[in-house]
């Protein structure tokens, strides 16, 4: 049985939605030694999150983030705007994309289908480093 968790930083990235599959997986060796399993994957912080969604076109991620900013505009009534006009709409996005994903392991890789990828939801102009705790639970080869 393996239990295993690690924290890696992502590097700071501009408001949108971004691929960070491949970040993921590198801040996790012990994933191929994992013959059946989950990986969880939880964001650490409250102006941004994590969705599982298309991995090949680009134009999906622009296209959610155009959804998110009209949806959740920073002109509206807001009283908690402390750190700027994003701050209260990055929560509010936050809350909608969630701060966690769980995906099965099989056989060493991610279950993922063909078309997704694990994506950093950045709701904040410039939100800095974000850090995302992995924590791999699983069954080896010997188990």
């Amino acid at each position: 049985m393996v239990w295993v968790q690690h924290t890696i930083a992502l590097r700071p990235r501009p408001r949108g939605f971004h691929l960070v599959t491949d970040e993921v997986e590198a801040g996790i060796p012990e994933l191929a030694q994992v013959r059946v399993g989950l990986l969880h994957v939880f964001c650490r912080h409250t102006s941004a999150g994590l969705t599982l969604n298309e991995n090949a076109s680009p134009d999906v991620r622009r296209d959610l983030r155009t959804w998110m900013d009209v949806a959740v505009p920073e002109e509206f009534a807001w009283t908690h705007t402390f750190e700027g006009p994003d701050d209260m709409p990055a929560h509010v996005k936050s809350a909608l994309t969630g701060p966690d994903l769980t995906i099965p392991v099989t056989d060493g890789r991610l279950a993922l289908g063909t078309w997704q990828g694990i994506t950093l939801c950045e709701h904040r102009d410039r939100g800095g480093a974000r850090q995302l705790v992995l924590t791999l639970t699983g069954a080896g080869a010997d188990d």
